[in-house]
């Protein structure tokens, strides 16, 4: 389960050594996190990483399927996370030490800079590979954070990008050695530990409003 720790200013949410599935135990246990940092006062910033092969495969989809009667419940609790991430009022740094694909590439967008491993691992979006369409939500994410010829490459083809092609297309802002994945996203979380604060939420809302409404309509389906 996701696990949250602090050195000196900076928070690390470790999402877990499995799949890091979007279980809704785990989410919960995200979002608790979140609260935690959202409450701190004083300089701060978040790193989320993983530990394992994979930084996050998304969905849950095995829960998903046993849940049906669930289904808009769960689409909008991911919707609320992605949002949450997306406007929070500290700077965030996704460690992508591992897979990253599906929903799991939906949130390492939500944040504000992404560190990737540069020799193993990849960035994907199979939604097109596995039907299963983006809800205007994720795809209002993914077009405000990436170019548009990468996100319509990456929606429509499913490519898999590997750290040096992720950031060739800009998906993600450095890639590191495996070693050096964490180190380097708090490097940068530490940089900026003096924006948190109202006004970089702000910020980040206004910039950010079209996605943030896409993703906070409560129509948005899987369908």
């Amino acid at each position: 389960m996701p696990m949250l720790d602090r050195q000196d200013d900076v928070f690390i949410l470790d999402i877990g050594d499995g799949e890091n599935r979007f279980h809704p135990d785990w989410l919960a246990a995200v979002d608790a996190a979140l609260d935690e940092v959202e409450k701190a006062e004083g300089p701060r910033a978040l790193v989320t990483a993983a530990t394992g092969k994979f930084f996050s495969n998304g969905l849950d989809l095995e829960w998903l399927i046993a849940h049906a009667e669930q289904r808009h419940d769960y689409v909008r609790r991911v919707h609320g996370l992605f949002a949450r991430m997306l406007s929070l009022p500290v700077v965030t740094v996704a460690a992508l030490q591992g897979h990253t694909f599906a929903a799991g590439a939906m949130l390492s967008l939500a944040h504000d800079f992404r560190v990737m491993r540069a020799d193993r691992g990849y960035w994907c979006l199979p939604e097109v590979d596995i039907n299963i369409p983006f809800t205007p939500g994720m795809s209002a994410l993914i077009q405000a954070r990436l170019t548009p010829q990468t996100a319509h490459e990456a929606m429509t083809t499913g490519r898999r990008y590997g750290g040096h092609d992720a950031l060739a297309a800009a998906v993600v802002d450095r890639a590191v050695d495996e070693e050096a994945v964490r180190r380097a996203a708090v490097e940068i979380a530490r940089s900026q530990v003096g924006k948190a604060g109202p006004t970089l939420g702000t910020i980040k809302t206004r910039m950010y409003a079209p996605a943030l409404a896409a993703l906070r309509d409560k129509d948005n389906t899987l369908d």
